[in-house]
């Protein structure tokens, strides 16, 4: 998939759509640091030079989240992407490190990253973008060591190091929380049972989706979706193409689950989250703005 057809599957307007609610802390701040955590993908600076790098759209994003973690075997790709299906994330691992060393990778990303949120931020202040950094560094750091158990691709980032150019730097922390994030919330779907393919469907349900439109993204064959949703249906969580009631408790709480798992790092933004938030909200709306980020809300409130 080139960058002109991930445009076109994934940058279109929803009419009318609305998110689901997200009035959790968590949710709150984890929505509006995703477009700014994607600017090395999205934005027009990273299409220059992952092309450059002999990266599609595809291969880039594979490749520049999984370089963290080394020259891991494709199974290990497979594993920490999950929701993806297995075959399709390990061979486009294949492909990008077919055309890159890992340490190309990393260079290649943070380029782009750091290049993308220039773009996006231009005219803001250099100094908020600094201090806004330095409160979400500073409430990582206050979660621990413990922060690290059962995160490979939150450790993996957290090893790389900081970037100096202050946009990068703002770019590299929401990246930090989108896998922090990312991370735990694979942890709670594993707890309560559910796989890689049932989590898409469970969350494309929720997020008000039609059935496998959301799914049907992440590479997995009509069969073994729809074999997914008979597991789901014979559970009692899916009926006739929705949640169930049952399913949407254990779907929601899956949700309280990976909330729970940033208690430490919430509270140690403590007041300065609201502040937060709607600074980040408004740096988040020019990336969506400038057209590097999906506008439909069902696909930012899906991930």
């Amino acid at each position: 998939m080139d960058f002109d057809q991930a445009r076109e599957t994934f940058l279109q307007p929803r009419a009318g759509a609305t998110a689901p609610a997200t009035d959790t802390p968590a949710l709150r701040l984890r929505h509006v640091l995703e477009p700014l955590a994607m600017v090395h993908l999205w934005s027009a600076p990273a299409h220059v030079h992952l092309a450059k790098a002999g990266l599609h759209f595809l291969t880039g994003y594979v490749g520049g989240r999984a370089c963290t973690l080394g020259d891991v075997s494709p199974g290990v790709v497979a594993a920490t992407f999950a929701v993806f299906e297995p075959g399709l994330a390990a061979d486009l691992w294949r492909q990008a490190r077919d055309v890159a060393t890992v340490e190309e990778l990393r260079d290649v990303r943070v380029l782009c990253g750091g290049e993308g949120m220039r773009a996006a931020l231009e005219g803001v202040d250099v100094a908020e973008i600094g201090r806004v950094t330095r409160v979400l560094r500073e409430a990582l750091d206050a979660g621990g060591p413990g922060e690290l158990a059962g995160r490979p691709l939150y450790a993996s980032l957290r090893d790389q190091p900081w970037p100096h150019d202050p946009h990068a730097g703002l770019w590299h922390v929401a990246s930090l929380y989108r896998e922090h994030r990312g991370d735990a919330h694979l942890g709670a779907c594993v707890a309560a049972g559910v796989d890689g393919l049932e989590a898409n469907v469970l969350t494309e349900l929720r997020a008000g989706f039609d059935l496998y439109e959301y799914t049907g993204t992440r590479g997995w064959s009509p069969g073994a979706m729809d074999a997914a949703s008979a597991r789901l249906a014979a559970r009692g969580l899916v009926a006739d193409g929705a949640l169930t009631t049952a399913g949407r408790e254990q779907r929601d709480a899956i949700e309280a689950a990976t909330d729970l798992a940033q208690h430490r790092v919430l509270t140690a933004l403590g007041a300065d989250l609201d502040d937060l938030v709607g600074t980040l909200g408004g740096w988040a709306d020019r990336v969506v703005a400038a057209g590097w980020f999906p506008p439909d809300p069902l696909k930012r409130a899906a991930g």
